[in-house]
């Protein structure tokens, strides 16, 4: 992957890649805390998806999922003390990703079947994962 040319953003903004590359785990798997499984509603065969959740690629869906662990939708990305945050990306108005915030306020993501990093969100922004599209938190755990 040359991330040059995936996120546009991401050089001047900063990353660290905190993680070396692996596909058993994806991006919203890694937001939900996990780091063994892939987690999407298309993959029956290896993936993972809440059973209570529909089975379609759309941001209601991906909502429900990160409600379904006791996240609640709310306005911003801003750092608040005693919560975690989540961003979902959309491009085109389908889901492509989603980060978690770091307490520190820095977002962290993992890119595909590539490494983990920590970033800021507009630094994932661009012509692979389109835009931020919304955000939920729940108390950190």
């Amino acid at each position: 992957m040359i991330l040059a040319d995936s996120f546009p953003h991401l050089q001047s903004e900063g990353f660290t890649e905190t993680s070396p590359a692996t596909s058993a785990y994806n991006c919203i798997a890694w937001a939900a805390g996990e780091t063994d499984r892939w987690w999407w509603p298309d993959r029956f065969d290896v993936g993972y998806w809440p059973g209570s959740v529909p089975r379609t690629e759309s941001l209601e869906a991906f909502f429900q999922v990160f409600e379904s662990l006791g996240y609640t939708r709310c306005e911003n990305g801003d750092l608040e003390t005693g919560y975690e945050k989540v961003a979902l990306y959309v491009q085109d108005d389908k889901p492509t990703h989603a980060a978690r915030q770091l307490p520190d306020g820095r977002w962290t993501s993992k890119l595909g079947k590539e490494f983990d990093i920590t970033h800021t969100l507009r630094g994932l922004e661009g012509p692979v994962y389109g835009r931020v599209a919304g955000f939920l938190k729940r108390p950190r755990p």
